[in-house]
C-alpha cells in the first residue's frame, strides 16, 4: 500500500472506508518497546527501500521508533534477522550471509564479479 511519503510498503495499513479513519504502521505496531507511530515518520523509514532491495522470503524486520533528547526529534531503528538460520542480519539491504552463500548461482556471480579466472 502506498505511504503517507508516496513509497510503497506492504507493512503500511490505512482505511478511509465510510467514515473511518486508520492508518498504521503494521511493524511498530508488533513491537511493544517503541514510541507510537505517527504518519510524519513514513517520510524517513527505511523499510521500503530494504524491502525493494530484499526480497527473502526469510526476512524478518524490526521496527522502532525512538525520539532524541527530552523528546526532540524522532529517529527510526531497524533490525533484521534471518528466520531460516536464526541470526541477526547486519545490513539488511544485502541480507543473509548464510542464505547467499548457499545459492548456487550468486557463487558463480560472485567470482566473475572478483574476476577470478577459475
Amino acid at each position: 500500500m502506498r505511504t503517507p511519503a508516496g513509497r510503497d510498503c506492504k507493512h503500511y495499513y490505512e482505511d478511509f472506508h465510510r467514515g473511518r479513519n486508520l492508518q498504521e504502521c503494521r511493524l511498530i505496531k508488533e513491537n511493544p518497546n517503541s514510541k507510537a507511530w505517527q504518519p510524519s515518520d513514513c517520510a524517513k523509514c527505511p523499510v521500503p527501500d530494504i524491502l525493494y532491495a530484499n526480497a527473502s522470503p526469510d526476512l524478518e524486520l524490526t521496527l522502532s521508533v525512538h525520539t532524541r533528547f527530552m523528546n526532540f526529534g524522532r529517529y527510526l531503528v531497524v533490525a533484521a534477522s534471518c528466520l531460516r538460520h536464526r541470526i541477526p542480519i547486519d545490513d539488511p539491504h544485502i541480507g543473509c550471509p548464510q542464505c547467499a552463500a548457499s545459492r548456487e548461482g550468486l557463487d558463480i556471480f560472485r567470482k566473475a564479479l572478483e574476476g577470478d579466472d577459475d
